[in-house]
């Protein structure tokens, strides 16, 4: 029986219909949400007998029940029933079943739009922390290879043509410092979901005197959806903050992939991974294939796309809850997923990466080295026009051949990486979120 249902329910064609195409997924996602809805399951029973909703009695027994159902799902024998629409009527029922009448008294003061509300942000918040602990890995992955080869240098590109020298130092680094900004998403969402919606029920709050502020600390929330009409809104925009968070990350992870498979490349040869880390060919003896990279690659492009699909979803409705919503778990589940994937097979094999070093002593590279002639010129006196036109011909007739000296010492550049400043800003944005500290 669901729990929305007044009495006895004949199933029957139609019936089975709907709720074959009502309940979805939600079996299957919902059992990420399980621990979830429990913790937050305690907190409303504790919150009842506070306000002298139920009795210590009750409350007892509530806490025992859901206590052993917690146990359950860490064990993994928890599941969701076929005759059972979601995990919030699963825990209810499992619980009636173990303590009897005080079960019933659950769902007291509350409805399953803002359980499923909390779940997700309770879930989100796990999640993103661990999202960001992958993310602070990477980043000191990132800066310890800058660290290793700040004086390897490597071609700059601009248009795909040699622009200027750079290094695998200030390449590396970059991507560091990419992941800074990445963090400061990853923490403006994970505030965006530290807000408490129980208590706002359907959207339109309660007449019992429920207390907010106690669910609110002992769910470890930052503060409350305080209207709770908005509460409600929140479903949706609270996964899309977190799929644009994604996003930023994944733009960060697509274009390293795309650079490791362009410097793959033979005719870069810039960089090279252990065999066991490439794919071949079925007739080309000789391939090296970058497959891990580029579907990291394409992975990432797909997260890319998974904040306009939640906007296309959630659009022109409304206010107040919507059936609509339930397919937010299909869009964010995955992509959580996915994120975490493509973050821990990159913190795998980067540590693998070799590269090639006195790459730019090649004669191909020599036009690299145009603008370090002309600033020589400049020093010396001769006006900065003057000197690229002078280099420029130098380049046209073919005569033109560089020192190889470089004297870069400005903050971010090859030679001064900044790589300490870059690590104080990512302690600075990352210490928000519980649990996640910067190496030393």
């Amino acid at each position: 029986m669901k729990l929305w249902q007044k009495g006895e329910h004949q199933q029957n064609e139609q019936s089975l219909l709907t709720e074959s195409f009502t309940v979805g997924n939600d079996r299957l996602w919902d059992l990420r949400l399980a621990a979830f809805d429990v913790q937050g399951s305690l907190a409303h029973a504790e919150m009842l007998k506070e306000q002298n909703i139920i009795t210590s009695e009750e409350w007892t027994a509530i806490k025992t029940g859901l206590e052993a159902i917690l146990a359950e799902i860490k064990t993994g024998s928890f599941t969701i029933e076929e005759h059972v629409e979601d995990v919030h009527s699963q825990v209810e029922q499992l619980l009636t079943q173990k303590i009897g009448e005080p079960g019933k008294k659950l769902h007291t003061g509350r409805s399953r739009n803002d359980q499923v509300l909390l779940d997700i942000k309770l879930y989100i918040k796990h999640e993103l922390t661990e999202t960001a602990k992958l993310v602070l890995q990477l980043f000191n992955t990132l800066q310890q290879l800058s660290g290793q080869h700040k004086n390897d240098l490597l071609p700059g590109y601009t248009h795909f043509q040699l622009a200027m020298p750079s290094s695998f130092g200030l390449w590396f680094g970059a991507y560091a410092e990419s992941l800074v900004d990445d963090m400061e998403l990853l923490v403006a969402a994970y505030k965006i979901a530290d807000k408490n919606p129980l208590g706002s029920g359907a959207g339109y709050g309660s007449a019992f005197p429920l207390n907010r502020q106690l669910t609110t600390h002992l769910l470890q929330f930052k503060t409350m959806n305080y209207n709770s009409a908005y509460a409600q809104m929140t479903r949706g925009k609270t996964e899309k903050a977190t799929l644009t968070a994604l996003a930023s990350v994944a733009a960060t992870l697509a274009k390293l992939a795309y650079d490791i498979c362009l410097y793959m490349n033979q005719q870069f040869g810039l960089v090279s991974f252990p065999e066991s880390l490439t794919t071949g060919s079925s007739i080309m003896p000789h391939k090296k294939n970058p497959d891990i990279f580029e579907l990291i690659r394409a992975k990432c492009n797909r997260l890319q796309a998974a904040p306009n699909e939640m906007t296309l979803l959630c659009s022109n409705l409304p206010s107040g809850y919507h059936r609509d919503m339930q397919l937010t778990k299909d869009i964010l589940f995955p992509a959580i997923d996915s994120m975490k994937e493509c973050l821990s097979v990159l913190l795998f094999t980067l540590p693998h990466i070799q590269i090639k070093t006195n790459a730019l002593n090649d004669d191909k590279f020599n036009e690299l080295f145009s603008v370090e002639e002309i600033n020589k010129l400049v020093v010396s006196g001769v006006p900065f026009r003057d000197a690229y036109k002078i280099v420029g011909q130098a380049i046209n007739q073919g005569t033109f051949k560089p020192e190889r000296q470089l004297s870069h010492t400005h903050q971010g550049s090859i030679s001064h990486l900044c790589t300490a400043e870059i690590k104080n800003s990512m302690h600075h944005v990352c210490n928000y979120i519980p649990g996640v500290l910067v190496a030393d």
